[in-house]
């Protein structure tokens, strides 16, 4: 447990109040993610074994890439839609057995909202959007935790070239692979900027 009270020493302090991070109890669990566990309260959860077989940079920035999302507040949610599309399908269905024209529209006028909603948060542009941006706020916190910005770009690269061989699923190995690219078109501008800054000599 001391790799928990470890990474918790990471959270900004902003964080700290209502933030917390614990072992995974789910099976087959991702590396690690994060979900709201009640109103104004995260959860980081990681898998051990799987966590402790990273380097400790590694670790750290798949951690603060974790913190990021929080930052950005995109993390999944328990969200109304799949609920509101289960009652305005059943809810035409109903209509079209009593012939209520009026609630028949109002039926499938909530299905199609919460189906447009549904596609959102499950569009693969978006989700890739939000893992690049939080990627940058993995930087940007690493950097307020004493690393230099060459070496944050290089432990976030290490992390994601081992996810990208530990991922025997090819849609998950390309998600990582897409990060890998932002990544390095991220540090090459970061490098162009800072031409002359010690730290990249």
């Amino acid at each position: 447990m001391s790799e928990l009270r470890r990474l918790k020493g990471l959270l900004p302090p902003e964080l700290q109040s209502w933030v917390t991070v614990e072992v995974t109890s789910a099976v087959n669990p991702p590396l690690i993610t994060s979900e709201e566990i009640g109103k104004d309260q995260v959860e980081i959860q990681i898998d051990l074994p799987k966590w402790e077989q990273l380097a400790t940079d590694q670790r750290n920035l798949l951690f603060w890439h974790e913190v990021g999302r929080v930052q950005n507040d995109t993390i999944p949610r328990d969200g109304w839609e799949m609920a509101a599309l289960a009652i305005g399908l059943g809810g035409a269905v109903g209509e079209l057995w009593v012939q209520d024209g009026l609630l028949l529209v109002l039926a499938l006028g909530l299905s199609g909202f919460a189906g447009y909603r549904l596609y959102l948060k499950n569009n693969g542009e978006k989700k890739l959007r939000e893992a690049i941006e939080a990627d940058d706020r993995a930087i940007q916190l690493a950097t307020r935790f004493g690393y230099t910005l060459p070496n944050a770009y290089k432990s976030l690269g290490s992390a994601l070239k081992t996810l990208i061989e530990q991922s025997p699923k090819k849609r998950q190995r390309s998600k990582y692979e897409a990060r890998l690219d932002a990544l390095k078109r991220s540090a090459a501008k970061a490098k162009a900027k800072s031409k002359g800054d010690p730290q990249y000599s």
